[in-house]
């Protein structure tokens, strides 16, 4: 039987084999044949399905989310598991997240401006730019 075994793909694809076998379990990755042996072998083109699936991971996608799109280049396409509106959704979300990190950032920098040195004092302050004031006040102020 020809192909790469358990070893030879995770080195060849920059994973380790639990990572091969968790694929294996999700349906992300086909199981393989099996040597007269018992080991795992793998045709050659299971390197480059790893690699899509590391790097559809590296661009924000989650696991389920890669099993619709390599569904969908295995001809078991779902309506909503095309890629482009895929990409689309996930610039959506990652544009989200960065307005989230900017915000945090921002309000971390003003606390830093306000020379805020303990989360407690500052929260007490009414020039805390932290938006979490109202936690500091008495039950029944607001």
């Amino acid at each position: 039987m020809t192909g790469l075994r358990s070893g030879e793909l995770a080195a060849a694809a920059g994973v380790n084999r639990q990572t091969l076998r968790y694929y294996e379990r999700r349906g992300l990755l086909a199981a393989p044949g099996r040597t007269l042996g018992g080991h795992r072998v793998y045709p050659a083109g299971a390197v480059t399905t790893v690699r899509v699936i590391k790097a559809a991971q590296r661009l924000g996608f989650t696991l389920d989310e890669i099993a619709d799109l390599v569904d969908t280049g295995r001809g078991h396409a779902r309506s909503d598991a095309d890629l482009r509106e895929r990409a689309t959704a996930k610039i959506t979300e990652i544009d989200a997240r960065i307005a989230d990190l900017t915000a945090m950032r921002d309000t971390l920098r003003a606390a830093l401006d306000a020379s805020c040195h303990d989360l407690r004092d500052c929260a007490g302050s009414p020039d805390c730019p932290i938006p979490f004031t109202h936690l500091a006040e008495p039950a029944g102020s607001a």
